[in-house]
């Protein structure tokens, strides 16, 4: 790989720390640094078994802090920035938008910034599917010609951050990609998120609770698959162009809970329905013609495979997710890094 020095943001949530696994496997020589906030969903325990490798640093930080942006930049020589770092739930920006306006808007603003002032850094921005809003049972799935019409203030602040990346490539023609995703599973993930709920309530012997009648469809994509596509984006694909990726994994929530429950030996009797979200999305779908017409990227892992593997990291990793369950990981960090 060209880039020597990479910036993750957001490197201790489940996306983004997966992505550094992925490239400390594929391109050991490379140096990673890690900038994280270590909010509520980073957590340090994703990196552990590479946090003492000579080619990774983990750095506290809010990337809203452009002085402390700009010096991990100029003194770790960066010349690719991934930014993952991003306030992703959206039952938490239905309570409370504010921090999702700060991190997702502001917080793009000053890495854009940044790159731009220290020689047009090469910048890649990861976005997601709900900047589309959402479809109809029979519409077609979105793709990047798809008008943006997002209906939460989550996706609000994404479609944000999207544009004003785009704006920066046109304007002062800093060297960006976008790549809007669907939905991601796999290890690490926040178990505030369905899969990993689903499957630590039933190990817990708690119920699982469905919104409304659990006929959402999200389209499924394993993590390991969509950060395949991020780095064929960043090594191949053309500078200024939005990339949508997605594995044709759409799903009912229904049916997921019903493989949840299948590989785990339960019953229906487990499920609990509840009273759906606001704004509650009716289905998201994504057409990745694209990015496998033109990048040759295919999604390597079949939906009941990925959930296979996932729900037996969750049955082989239960002190990591008791500890976030708990709260306990957070006080760890929180004594390490104040």
């Amino acid at each position: 790989m060209k880039y020597k020095n990479i910036l993750v943001t957001g490197g201790a949530g489940f996306i983004g720390s997966n992505f550094i696994h992925y490239i400390i496997k594929k391109y050991p020589e490379t140096k990673i640094i890690n900038l994280d906030a270590l909010t509520y969903a980073g957590n340090l325990e994703n990196l552990k078994e590479i946090e003492n490798n000579e080619n990774y640093k983990f750095i506290q930080g809010d990337i809203c802090n452009e002085a402390l942006v700009d010096k991990i930049v100029k003194e770790n020589k960066i010349d690719l920035i991934v930014h993952f770092a991003a306030e992703s739930h959206v039952d938490r920006s239905v309570l409370d938008s504010k921090d999702f306006i700060k991190t997702n808007v502001e917080g793009t603003r000053v890495l854009l910034d940044v790159a731009l002032k220290n020689g047009k850094i090469r910048f890649h921005h990861v976005s997601t599917d709900e900047v589309f809003g959402h479809l109809g049972g029979n519409d077609k799935p979105f793709d990047e010609l798809t008008s943006y019409n997002p209906r939460s203030p989550y996706s609000a602040s994404k479609a944000a951050s999207d544009h004003l990346v785009r704006a920066y490539f046109y304007t002062h023609q800093l060297p960006i990609t976008i790549s809007n995703c669907s939905n991601n599973y796999g290890p690490y993930q926040f178990p505030e998120k369905i899969i990993p709920l689903f499957t630590t309530n039933l190990m817990e012997g708690k119920k699982i609770p469905i919104y409304g009648t659990g006929e959402a469809v999200r389209d499924w994509i394993y993590v390991d698959d969509h950060n395949r596509g991020v780095m064929m984006i960043i090594e191949k694909g053309k500078i200024g162009e939005t990339y949508c990726l997605g594995a044709d994994g759409e799903k009912t929530n229904l049916e997921i809970t019903g493989k949840i429950l299948e590989f785990m030996g339960k019953g229906e009797d487990q499920i609990e329905y509840v009273a759906d979200r606001k704004g509650h999305d009716l289905r998201y779908g994504i057409n990745a013609s694209k990015i496998k017409n033109e990048l040759g990227w295919e999604p390597e892992i079949e939906f009941e495979d990925g959930l296979k593997k996932t729900i037996e990291w969750y049955e082989n990793n239960q002190t990591w997710w008791k500890n976030i369950k708990s709260g306990e990981y957070q006080e760890y960090y929180k004594k390490q890094y104040q």
